[in-house]
């Protein structure tokens, strides 16, 4: 005989505010808005990876910080990221991160970990729409620059 442990999977809200967030995400100026908004990146002095999961209207339905790192790296992971989309049963997500610095050169970690999770998702099922880079007031959208495809 072996002993077989049974778990039930719960989620627990950790908080709930009300936010005037209008329409769905269709641009990464309102993503990089909202994100600011949900996690004020534009004012840490280390970095963090969030994660915003997304329904099928790519309205807003889950914020996370998936990622709180150091003055110039935030260690990321998929299965940190999809562990949190799944449980939000998302169809589709958009990370951000911050530079401290101001500069929004995304570096070549930064664009290895947007292919990584871009992958990830496709075969999960999760499209990931962006990855946002925060420095200061300015953001700049990996996406846009044709860095993470699609």
């Amino acid at each position: 005989m072996k002993r077989i442990t049974r778990y039930t999977l719960q989620m627990v809200k950790e908080s709930s505010i009300l936010y005037d967030i209008g329409d769905s995400i269709q641009t990464p100026q309102k993503a990089a808005d909202l994100v600011n908004r949900l996690f004020n990146l534009k004012d840490l002095a280390e970095e963090q990876f969030v994660m915003l999961t997304l329904d099928r209207k790519c309205n807003c339905t889950g914020a996370f910080v998936v990622s709180q790192g150091t003055l110039d790296t935030a260690v990321v992971h998929p299965r940190e990221v999809f562990k949190r989309a799944l449980l939000q049963n998302a169809c589709s997500i958009l990370v951000a991160h911050n530079h401290p610095s101001g500069d929004l050169t995304p570096s070549t970690l930064d664009v290895d970990v947007s292919k990584k999770l871009k992958m990830s998702g496709e075969v999960l099922g999760v499209e990931l729409i962006d990855h946002i880079i925060v420095g200061g007031d300015r953001f700049l959208s990996m996406k846009e620059l044709g860095l993470i495809g699609g």
